[in-house]
């Protein structure tokens, strides 16, 4: 029995997001977000802490693999590639990525999709999902320090569910500012832009989020800067041990909440600081807003290291939406023989009686 596998290349994923609409898939992936958070059950979905490769040489990054298996279901893998030195040396996105979807039932490999556009969408989703809950309802200047392709995403997953009025730039590269106002026009969003020092970014912003590529050791961005005392971050960045975005002082000072609490205290601004001084995960902030509204007048943070739980989230809403708009090509990507029990059946000819 041939079975298939759906493959969403790059410009099949671009196509769907065409199609269906740019605001209206942010919204749609933001709400499902929200609603897989709010009904996700430990006991029902395995999530285990990624892993990979990380390497120094001339060109130093990691592969990893963020698995989830949906009990009954499917198994879901990101395999994402992170190399600082894509943009500059490679002409490449910092980020590269691929998410594969098996099947539970038959280990059948159900999709494959690019994996760079959906993690950056997911991202931004999560940042909007988590500052719902941490951000006053009022936030309009959004902060970002980092403007890469994670602003992109952060910036228009945020304008979605705040009136964004005014956004704040700063980063070391002139030219990633510069251009950042060109590569938002087909967000159609009527902003005042202002390129700006970190110091003000944190003193006068709602929401700030730090999305850079800051080195192992060399973090963390800012020591004893002042603040707004309701200032919410989303700690986008940190994502390996001894990376840090956000100064401990700080930290200890704010309302801090990982994702995915067993990684973030490995490689996020988590791995900074005792178990005591972590507060609730995304998850319970998700379930139980209602008991989180005091935090929208302090300071908080969203320790963002990337839940392989978004990523079964998205690569299903692109699946879904791929049949819908009968994208992408299906191919017989697996060996299947005539006979289970003979690998080499393809050879054998037709003997005439």
């Amino acid at each position: 029995m041939e079975k298939k596998t759906l493959i969403l290349s790059a410009n099949d994923v671009n196509q769907i997001l065409e199609t269906y609409g740019l605001n209206r898939l942010m919204d749609t992936l933001i709400k499902r977000t929200t609603d897989h958070i709010r009904s996700y059950d430990p006991e029902k979905t395995e999530i285990p802490i990624r892993s990979g490769f990380n390497y120094e040489n001339n060109d130093p990054g990691l592969i990893e693999w963020m698995p989830v298996h949906k009990k009954g279901d499917e198994v879901v893998i990101k395999v994402v590639g992170y190399h600082p030195r894509n943009p500059q040396k490679y002409y490449l996105p910092t980020i590269l990525s691929s998410i594969s979807s098996y099947d539970t039932t038959t280990g059948h490999l159900k999709g494959l999709a690019d994996g760079v556009l959906l993690t950056a969408l997911r991202t931004g989703a999560a940042s909007a999902v988590a500052s719902q809950v941490l951000a006053k309802t009022q936030s309009s200047t959004l902060g970002l320090i980092g403007c890469g392709a994670q602003a992109v995403t952060q910036l228009h997953a945020l304008s979605r569910v705040f009136d964004i009025k005014k956004v704040m730039l700063y980063d070391v590269d002139d030219k990633a500012m510069n251009t950042f106002s060109d590569r938002i026009t087909m967000l159609d969003l009527n902003l005042e832009i202002v390129f700006s020092s970190i110091n003000d970014i944190l003193n006068t912003s709602d929401i700030v989020c730090t999305e850079t590529s800051i080195d192992v050791g060399t973090g963390p961005l800012f020591y004893n800067l002042k603040t707004s005392d309701h200032l919410h971050i989303n700690a986008i960045g940190s994502d390996f041990p001894g990376k840090v975005e956000l100064p401990l002082n700080f930290l200890k000072q704010s309302l801090v909440c990982p994702d995915f609490l067993e990684q973030a205290k490995i490689e996020g601004e988590c791995q900074q600081l005792e178990d005591s001084e972590i507060g609730p995960v995304l998850s319970d902030l998700v379930k139980h807003s209602e008991d989180y509204v005091y935090a929208k007048n302090q300071r908080t943070v969203f320790d963002s290291t990337g839940w392989a739980l978004e990523d079964q989230i998205v690569m299903d809403l692109f699946l879904d939406l791929a049949k819908e708009f009968g994208i992408g090509q299906e191919i017989a990507l697996e060996n299947i023989s005539e006979d289970a029990k003979n690998p080499y059946s393809f050879m054998l000819k037709a003997v005439s009686v």
